[in-house]
């Protein structure tokens, strides 16, 4: 039998999806999962998109052009004017998700070999979208103890080598939370100006912004304006992560004539998510708030309830709908699968994402997870419950 290529291969797995097969096992026992591994929002589409996703009424469904519904940029176009932004239609590229942007983009701007500068602990698919690109990650740790704060621009300066082509930042940040000030950005802007990179910056949480400065996106950083390369996406904003529609946004005409010949090979993006994402930006108001005022209330449940439990910590997160929380274990990985193979109180368990996913060096994180509250606030206080108990159990056994 022929092998699989050595890309492959090295791929990593899905730290948030890689203990799926035990979670489904466990269901099959009949033991409740409390879901706390994925950023899958349970709250509802917005009732319009659901609406005009019923009254779709084509006879034939067909390919849309390669960068997207000219409709749908232009009412993204008018969204970002909302935010001071501004842009042309022409300088947004509709993909199949951000994933695809990201990818996208990595491919447009890197050679195989250049190196791109990530704090971690990041989004594990930043490294899977790397190595798909054959770009080298360079990490940058930020630490749980300052509430994984920006590390020192003096700490980027030291890892910047002539292969250095990019530095990415998501802000707000998956997995930790964290948001990034203007101040911070600004750092970061004269660093991309002094050494001409480029700059990835992943705003796909950016109505998720709760410290009190308003949330300041990468496209308002002057000085730089060629070499920011935004991802943004419907997902999480209108809980419709399966319509697949997300955004690169550039000014960089060049990479943006490079892209779309990425996306012209893949055809099109979803024609029906797109349909949906369009009308989707016609939501009240209110509904962004409700969501918005709902994951705060969340997030101060869980944060605080995860505190209260001996031996863990959690810092506040002010952004997105993650926490990275240490915990009193030995290795994440087997926890959260032990939590889903061998453990259950009162008939539940729950599922978590080991941090060490989130790492490029997987020594890290190991007594650390990433938890999604994205669960009802009644559930996660089940889950907080089921965990602590989880953690007494744990204790006792690896303690003999």
């Amino acid at each position: 039998m022929p092998n699989i290529s050595k890309r492959g291969q090295i791929l990593p797995a899905s730290p948030i999806r890689k203990l799926t097969p035990l979670a489904d096992s466990a269901k099959k026992n009949g033991i409740h999962v409390h879901h706390l591994n994925i950023g899958q929002p349970d709250l509802p589409t917005p009732e319009i998109a659901l609406q005009k996703l019923k009254a779709i009424d084509r006879t034939t469904l067909e390919y849309s052009p390669s960068e997207g519904f000219l409709s749908l940029r232009q009412k993204m176009a008018a969204y970002y004017q909302t935010l001071g932004v501004e842009l042309s239609p022409s300088e947004i590229i509709v993909t199949t998700g951000a994933s695809e942007a990201l990818l996208f983009g990595f491919m447009a701007c890197l050679n195989e070999g250049d190196e791109m500068i990530v704090t971690e602990p990041a989004y594990a698919n930043y490294h899977s979208f790397a190595q798909m690109a054959g770009v080298k990650v360079v990490p940058l740790i930020s630490k749980i103890e300052n509430g994984f704060a920006l590390p020192d621009i003096a700490e980027f300066e030291q890892l910047i080598t002539p292969k250095t082509k990019a530095i990415l930042v998501c802000n707000p940040n998956n997995p930790t939370g964290y948001t990034y000030t203007k101040e911070e950005l600004l750092k970061i802007r004269d660093l991309v100006k002094k050494h001409d990179l480029f700059l990835f910056s992943d705003e796909v949480y950016r109505e998720f912004f709760y410290s009190n400065e308003k949330h300041f996106s990468s496209l308002l950083l002057e000085g730089i304006e060629q070499n920011v390369i935004v991802c943004d996406s419907f997902s999480k904003r209108y809980s419709e992560c399966g319509i697949r529609v997300g955004a690169l946004i550039s000014r960089n005409k060049e990479l943006l004539a490079t892209v779309l010949k990425y996306c012209q090979a893949r055809l099109s993006p979803p024609l029906l998510g797109q349909i949906i994402a369009e009308v989707s930006m016609d939501a009240p108001k209110s509904y962004l708030e409700s969501v918005f005022d709902e994951y705060i209330e969340r997030r101060n449940l869980l944060i605080n309830g995860l505190n209260k439990i001996d031996g863990v910590f959690s810092p506040m997160p002010n952004g997105a709908f993650y926490t990275i929380a240490e915990l009193p274990i030995d290795d994440s990985d087997k926890f959260c699968a032990w939590l889903l193979s061998d453990f259950s109180y009162e008939n539940q368990t729950v599922m978590l994402a080991p941090a060490t996913g989130f790492y490029s060096d997987q020594n890290n994180g190991k007594n650390q997870v990433r938890i999604a509250y994205v669960l009802e606030k009644e559930e996660l206080k089940k889950a907080l419950k089921v965990l602590e108990e989880g953690l007494k159990k744990y204790k006792t056994m690896i303690n003999g």
